[in-house]
């Protein structure tokens, strides 16, 4: 992309059809599942989209965005619906809201049945009041129709979601604990068209990223860098919606891991020496991206920010090289902390052995969160604990979105980072056997640094994995990106600036 182009995309047009092969391998699954278990390969899968909500007690609504499950089978944008599928025929239901005449005069064009049949590839529409009648009479041929609703819990919230409810819901049988963790595991493997979204999401945020990057100046304010993503992937990349709030943190912020909240609202003036780590990632047809750059604020990194950058970047790229099918991410995230631990003792801000130091747990000083986590329509997409499959207990693994052995079709953030936290720091000098690992004399030097992270989104394909994301990493391009080079660097320009890095690191 040339520094003077604002863009080289387009928000692109997504198949309908992506939506229709999720219901299609839901389907699949749940007739697998019923015929295992010896139960009729029949019923009906029936969930409730969302509703929109106000804020408190105003008539302010706030902008809606579609509940995952409900999004990920059947791509609604509309609030109020409701969508069932039939498992003997596959045959896909809408339920529309019946709209009152004066939504015409406030909302705009109440449209017709037929639209939503015909913008949503279903087979047939109705609407919400008609649900019980319609269920009665098209799907009681074997008696009382059979309805499994979606009821389970988010491992990453701890909440449960909604099982779908409307008047007259008690003349059906009910299933709730059959859905959730089948239609959860569908939603862990990616399809290709799916994957198209998730790209397309990553490559509009990629240079969103390097935008922020060449603007970033001494003197400006966190939320200026903020405002220039969002501007960014919603005026050239039709995305309104972003995967999670924005975190733009500079200097010591950069060591609070999920800044930029309501209580710390990207507002610090970014000072000439800060670090930045800029955690932002836009949204495209419900599916989203989770990208962390980071860099210094004037454009050249220092000693100090060296050290830790590529600290972290030896970690990134390790753990990339190592993912394929049946790779454990718990193992990654200690390869990552094992890299992270070797670097900082070469540089004497740590001492002794470093499997003494894994044993102690004091990678999780360092980077107390975990690796990544799923992708896809939520940002941390849910399956990363299936049942079974237990949360680790220690420091550091405890924080783990998943200890899933990786599968062909995953989309998985890879994101170390190694963080200066002035708790954590406290609290391990206090410990005289972990204190024992640090140069406390080194350390000191870096507790106001704060903290880098770098994080990419990664697809695990059949021999290893692509790498979705396409930013600067190495800090030689970092900084010719930052001085207006344009990316991905030309060729010969990356390998003179290569073979400068070398030198420079030789002679340093």
């Amino acid at each position: 992309m040339a520094a003077s182009s604002p863009s080289s995309l387009a928000p692109p047009a997504v198949p309908i059809e992506l939506h229709a092969g999720n219901r299609d391998r839901l389907v699949a699954a749940l007739r697998d599942h019923l015929s295992a278990s010896g139960r009729p390969p029949r019923g009906l899968v029936l969930l409730q989209g969302g509703d929109e909500q106000t804020r408190y007690c105003t008539d302010h609504l706030e902008l809606f965005r579609q509940e995952s499950y409900f999004a990920y089978l059947f791509g609604v944008r509309e609030p109020g619906f409701y969508g069932a599928i039939d498992i003997a025929s596959g045959q896909s239901i809408l339920f529309a809201p019946r709209l009152p005449a004066d939504y015409a005069v406030w909302m705009g064009e109440i449209k017709a049945l037929s639209y939503f049949r015909d913008t949503y590839k279903v087979d047939m529409v109705f609407y919400v009041d008609e649900i019980t009648h319609v269920v009665q009479d098209s799907f009681g041929d074997h008696g009382k129709p059979f309805l499994f609703l979606l009821y389970g819990k988010n491992t990453d919230s701890g909440n449960f979601s909604k099982p779908a409810s409307f008047e007259g819901i008690e003349k059906f049988d009910t299933d709730l604990s059959t859905l959730h963790p089948i239609l959860t595991e569908c939603r862990v493997i990616k399809s290709d068209l799916e994957l198209a979204v998730i790209q397309y999401a990553n490559d509009i945020s990629s240079e969103a990223h390097i935008q922020v990057m060449r603007q970033a100046r001494p003197g400006m304010k966190e939320y200026q860098l903020e405002s220039i993503f969002l501007h960014h992937v919603y005026m050239y990349g039709g995305c309104r919606h972003c995967s999670y709030t924005c975190i733009c943190a500079t200097g010591d912020n950069s060591a609070v891991l999920h800044y930029g909240h309501a209580a710390a609202p990207n507002d610090r003036t970014l000072n000439d020496g800060d670090i930045a780590l800029m955690d932002m990632g836009a949204e495209y047809h419900f599916y989203g991206s989770d990208i962390t750059c980071s860099y210094p604020i004037n454009g050249k990194f220092n000693s100090s920010q060296i050290i830790i950058y590529n600290a972290v970047l030896k970690a990134h790229n390790a753990v990339i090289s190592h993912m394929r099918p049946g790779v454990n991410y718990m193992d990654m995230h200690k390869l990552a902390e094992r890299a992270i631990l070797e670097s900082l003792r070469k540089e004497q801000i740590l001492q002794g052995d470093v499997d003494d130091m894994m044993a102690q747990r004091l990678g999780a000083v360092f980077m107390p969160h975990g690796l990544g986590h799923l992708l896809g329509i939520d940002t941390h997409d849910p399956g990363g604990y299936p049942e079974g499959l237990e949360r680790p207990k220690e420091p550091g693994l405890s924080s783990l979105r998943t200890t899933r052995e990786l599968k062909e079709g995953m989309v998985i953030t890879v994101e170390p980072g190694c963080y200066f936290i002035d708790t954590l720091l406290t609290k391990v000098r206090n410990d005289p056997s972990s204190s024992k690992f640090f140069n406390w004399q080194e350390v000191e030097k870096y507790r106001s640094f704060g903290g880098v992270r770098i994080e990419s989104d990664v697809y695990v394909t059949a021999q290893g994995c692509r790498n979705l994301t396409n930013c600067p990493r190495e800090t030689w391009e970092i900084e010719a990106v930052m001085a207006g080079a344009p990316w991905p660097l030309p060729a010969s320009s990356s390998t003179l600036a290569a073979s400068e890095n070398g030198v420079s690191k030789a002679l340093s």
